[in-house]
């Protein structure tokens, strides 16, 4: 008799819940994001200086992750949107059913825009699809340039780069034209955008990003209704 590994049957049924958030958050109209990285790139941060940019009528919401504390989304509650802590409890990763329970009491009639922030970790949740329109991926440059070519999964399927604490790059030796090299071997198609969120560079480059994917995202369902119909 054949069995089939555990993960493999983990990743189906994850598959199978995320593919049905999809289709939720498609009839609500809500863009999803999946942000990751590995610990201390900057997500909440780049977070914090996104939310305070945006006014109270913003239709958005954040889920974020982490093994143990809620000190992440008692930083992003400050900004008056709706915030919720996954707390995992020990796993690397958030899965299609935790963001599945977390988002039961929110209503998504009210939403436009749901951002997610993985747990800090670049192998994991590279596995997990979270019913997402689309993954971005961080880098700081505290980190290794070589970092897409040593976690590939990640880089290839995320649509984005951000690259972060720019602001320190006088000070470090990360070197930016071999990462945006190493990034565009693994996903040719990669949008790239550099970000300081202590002194505002690039902000403006990240949220005109922001809301040019999430026009897209509408076009998108817009042609998908005019087709079926």
């Amino acid at each position: 008799m054949n069995r089939v590994p555990l993960e493999g049957k983990v990743l189906n049924e994850n598959a199978r819940v995320a593919a049905e958030l999809r289709e939720r958050f498609r009839q609500h109209q809500v863009f999803v994001l999946n942000i990751i990285s590995s610990p201390g790139s900057g997500k909440t941060t780049l977070l914090e200086r996104t939310l305070e940019s945006w006014p109270q009528t913003q239709r958005v919401a954040v889920l974020t992750g982490d093994i143990q504390t809620e000190n992440d989304a008692d930083r992003l509650k400050r900004y008056g949107f709706p915030v919720k802590q996954i707390t995992t409890g020990g796993t690397c990763h958030l899965d299609a059913r935790m963001i599945e329970k977390h988002i039961s009491e929110w209503d998504l009639e009210r939403l436009d825009l749901l951002i997610i922030e993985n747990v800090g970790n670049l192998v994991c949740p590279s596995s997990y699809d979270l019913g997402e329109a689309a993954k971005i991926v961080l880098l700081s440059v505290t980190e290794g340039e070589d970092k897409p070519l040593k976690y590939p999964s990640i880089f290839f399927k995320s649509e984005l780069l951000v690259l972060t604490k720019t602001d320190l790059l006088p000070y470090v030796p990360f070197d930016v034209p071999a990462a945006v090299t190493n990034a565009r071997r693994v996903h040719p198609a990669m949008e790239i955008v550099r970000v300081s969120c202590l002194t505002g560079n690039g902000m403006r480059e990240w949220l005109t990003w922001l809301e040019h994917r999430k026009g897209a995202f509408l076009t998108e369902l817009a042609q998908s209704v005019a087709e079926v119909g």
